[in-house]
């Protein structure tokens, strides 16, 4: 379960409930994206330890900046280091993401769990067919050029968390204050050099906020791809610049990039890969056993599970007998489908549907919320209201910062 990020759900006085995030590392995240030493920071060096002056390091006679910065690096990481007790760097890992809040699970008794990324894990070859269906729409429905049929799906390009900035067509690293990471900005397959990246935002790397991307990712001119879902696209975006730089073609930036953004979409939207999965579970979905052992445990220590996501039933319903038992229902207190995150966290108009053991829709007026019972859409503030569950005590796993936490 090494994709799972959470969240608690709380609500504090008259405030609208909300949802506190702490993100776990995914094994696709220890890969750098744009082809430098690893989540945007430079390949490490070891340069010679620079001379002192007053108790202070300076450069040594001759050194470049860059190699008295890194011996400072080098330096403060090891003073670090050795206020750790013995045995505990090797248990650090670098290129992981840390949480910045403590969370005790003695206090938890409800754990909720997204679906996609979170429950089913699944493998590469889904990104690959995410990437071919989406290009062939380009070339069959948009008619793009027949020649970005010879472009494939280049696993370990992209990671999550990039920007890309639509009207220069950059893809990048951004760093929370705002800074692009140099040797990370791609226009198309190929490194933008950090020059070129400087030139390009007024004589620095600093972004301004009112450029950047708001809260769910959709500012006006940098868009953030958030989850693991978001790899192909990014990928696909990547060839398509690559194929027009490299013939010649202009384009519209602001085009080009809807138009891939619809065609993913499509994807996703028109069912094409629910049908994928569900045709050839053992190929596109890793094996479970982690996962019912995870739930199992839960259940036999009294636990409350809920389930929230966006995917259709009839598409959980068979990757949970998959990864689980045809009894998988069995380990939840409720399960709620097509839930629209993250409008389901903040839209109090729309109320909850019953499904029947088949995915049929159901007329009934939601009064309450009933153990092995199938819903569809609803809220936030419903759930609260309706299962009498808020605070400390409720703890939400999901793979999408903006999606699941929102």
């Amino acid at each position: 379960m090494a994709a799972l990020g959470s969240a608690a759900l709380r609500r504090g006085g008259g405030a609208a409930p909300r949802l506190l995030a702490v993100a776990v590392s995914c094994q696709s995240c220890r890969h750098k994206a744009t082809g430098d030493g690893g989540h945007g920071q430079p390949r490490e060096q070891h340069p010679a330890a620079p001379g002192r002056v007053g108790g202070q390091p300076v450069p040594a006679e001759g050194a470049d900046t860059k190699t008295y910065l890194w011996a400072r690096y080098h330096e403060m990481k090891k003073l670090v280091y050795d206020l750790l007790p013995p045995g505990v760097c090797n248990l650090l890992n670098p290129a992981a993401i840390y949480a910045n809040n403590e969370i005790s699970l003695g206090d938890v008794e409800i754990y909720g769990f997204d679906y996609d990324y979170t429950l089913a894990q699944y493998s590469n070859l889904l990104h690959s067919m995410i990437f071919n269906t989406a290009r062939d729409i380009l070339i069959e429905q948009f008619k793009y050029p027949e020649g970005l049929g010879k472009y494939d799906y280049i696993p370990g390009f992209a990671i999550r968390g990039l920007h890309y900035d639509v009207q220069k067509s950059l893809l990048m690293k951004i760093d929370a204050f705002h800074y692009v990471q140099l040797g990370t900005a791609y226009r198309g397959l190929k490194p933008v050099p950090d020059e070129e990246v400087i030139e390009l935002y007024g004589g620095t790397q600093h972004i301004p906020l009112y450029q950047m991307s708001d809260f769910y990712g959709k500012g006006p001119s940098l868009k953030q791809f958030m989850d693991i879902f978001s790899l192909p696209e990014m990928t696909l975006l990547s060839s398509v610049i690559d194929y027009f730089i490299t013939h010649g073609i202009e384009f519209d930036q602001v085009h080009l990039y809807k138009d891939i953004s619809d065609a993913i979409r499509d994807v996703h939207v028109k069912g094409v890969m629910y049908k994928w999965i569900e045709k050839d579970m053992e190929q596109y979905i890793l094996h479970g056993d982690e996962i019912y052992a995870v739930l199992n445990r839960l259940v036999n220590h009294k636990k409350k599970l809920f389930l929230i996501t966006n995917s259709p039933f009839s598409f959980v319903d068979k990757g949970m007998k998959h990864m689980v038992g045809k009894n998988w229902r069995d380990l939840f207190d409720m399960v709620i489908v097509q839930a629209d995150k993250p409008n389901f966290f903040t839209d109090r108009r729309k109320p909850f549907r019953k499904l029947d053991d088949k995915g049929s829709l159901q007329w009934d007026k939601i009064n309450q919320l009933e153990k092995g019972k199938i819903y569809k859409e609803g809220n936030l503030f419903d759930f609260l209201r309706l299962t009498g569950w808020r605070g400390s005590k409720v703890l939400y796993f999901g793979d999408h910062l903006y999606s699941d936490l929102a």
